[in-house]
C-alpha cells in the first residue's frame, strides 16, 4: 500500500480532532455506530484474536445503571452524552481463534495460561479501542475517552455472568466546540522516541 492520507484526512483523524467532554444534543444513529465499528473491526490484533466488546449506552435507564460506577467528574459529562460507549475485551477471546486464525492451534497457547490470556485480552482490546475512537472520527461523530470510573462496579452492572472485563469508557455524539479547553501540549519525537 502506498497512497498517503490527504491533508483533509490527516485533520479528520489527527490534527484538527479534539477530546470532547460537551456534545450537542444531536442524536447518534445505531447505523452510525455500526459503520464506525465495521472499520474498527479491520484493525490488527496478535492471532487477530479480536477480544474488544462494546457496549452502547444510550437510553436512560442504562445511563442511570452506569451512573454509581463513574468518578464524581464524570458524572455530568457522561449523563449528558447521546452515547456511551463500554470498551471491554473478553477473557475467553481465544475460543474464537479456531475461526478468527485457523492457520495453527492458537486457542492452545492460550487455555490455562492466565498470565498471557489476561495481557492479550487487555492489549489488544486496547487497540481496538484505539481503533474505534478514529474510526469514530472517520464517520463523523467525536469523541472522548474517561477512565474515571469503577470497573468493578461496571462489570457487575453490564457483565455479569460473562467472561467480559471493562477497559475504558467512551462518550460519543457530535462535540460541542464552545466546551473544549485549549488543545493540551504533545510530547515531540526527541522527548518520546529514539531510534537505535
Amino acid at each position: 500500500m502506498t497512497d498517503v492520507l490527504d491533508q483533509q484526512g490527516l485533520e479528520l483523524l489527527f490534527l484538527a480532532a479534539r477530546t470532547h467532554t460537551g456534545f450537542r444534543p444531536e442524536p447518534v444513529a445505531d447505523e452510525t455506530l455500526r459503520r464506525a465499528w465495521d472499520l474498527a473491526r479491520m484493525g490488527p490484533t496478535s492471532v487477530n484474536c479480536q477480544p474488544a466488546r462494546i457496549v452502547f449506552v444510550r437510553s436512560a435507564e442504562a445511563k442511570e445503571k452506569l451512573k454509581p460506577a463513574l468518578a464524581p467528574g464524570n458524572v455530568d459529562k457522561t449523563m449528558a452524552a447521546p452515547v456511551t460507549a463500554i470498551i471491554g475485551h473478553d477473557m475467553a477471546f481465544h475460543d474464537r481463534l479456531p475461526v478468527l486464525f485457523p492457520h495453527a492451534d492458537a486457542r492452545s497457547w492460550f487455555v490455562g495460561n492466565e498470565v498471557l490470556t489476561q495481557a492479550t485480552a487487555f492489549r489488544n482490546g486496547t487497540l481496538q479501542g484505539a481503533y474505534f475512537i478514529l474510526a469514530l472520527r472517520a464517520v463523523g461523530l467525536d469523541c472522548g475517552a474517561m477512565s474515571g470510573f469503577d470497573n468493578a462496579k461496571v462489570d457487575q452492572a453490564f457483565f455479569a455472568g460473562t467472561t467480559i472485563k471493562s477497559n475504558f469508557l467512551l462518550n460519543i455524539g457530535h462535540g460541542d466546540a464552545t466546551a473544549l479547553h485549549p488543545r493540551g501540549p504533545r510530547l515531540d519525537f526527541a522527548e518520546a522516541c529514539r531510534v537505535e
